[in-house]
């Protein structure tokens, strides 16, 4: 199977006060053991910037970027649709110069620290089985961008997303 989302990644935690939500892009790569399991890998990819914490004048774009393994269940409701619940683990980071988030208290988002999470959806398959389309939310704990000083708040990351998915 080969998977395509396209959404939004949302800051829950302490983060979220230096950058705001950022586009998303996830791509899983997997394959199915029976009709209702599968193990992918994945990759992804966001945008955002410091424009939470830092005036227009001082804020800087940066990438997150991350890729790791899960595994898939999923329910057939009609033979057309289906709902699913993944979870996953794997690594994320942020690429910035070096110190440049530190200062802000997030210097462990700026090397790869370990996620943790789920995703829950719907798909509805094409006429030709093979293709389906799919909405999806997932919730994360990305351990890296947790505030090292005075943090307070988990460091959740909140997905929601698109998803164009063939299955070989």
């Amino acid at each position: 199977m080969i998977e395509s989302r396209l959404g939004a990644l949302a800051f829950l935690g302490d983060f979220r006060h230096v950058a705001p939500t950022a586009p998303w892009w996830h791509m899983d790569l997997g394959y199915e053991f029976l009709k209702w399991l599968a193990v992918f890998g994945y990759g992804e990819l966001s945008f955002t910037d410091t424009s939470g914490a830092e005036g227009a004048s001082n804020a800087f774009a940066f990438p997150i970027y991350g890729f790791g393994g899960g595994a898939r269940a999923t329910v057939h409701a009609t033979p057309r649709v289906a709902l699913f619940l993944e979870l996953d683990a794997g690594a994320m980071r942020a690429d910035v110069p070096k110190g440049a988030l530190a200062v802000l208290g997030f210097a462990n988002a700026e090397s790869f620290g370990a996620t943790f999470g789920g995703r829950l959806g719907v798909e509805w398959y094409q006429v030709d089985r093979h293709l389906g389309f799919g909405l999806d939310v997932g919730l994360r704990d990305a351990t890296g961008f947790a505030e090292q000083f005075v943090g307070t708040g988990l460091p959740l990351m909140l997905d929601a997303s698109g998803a164009v998915r063939y299955t070989f």
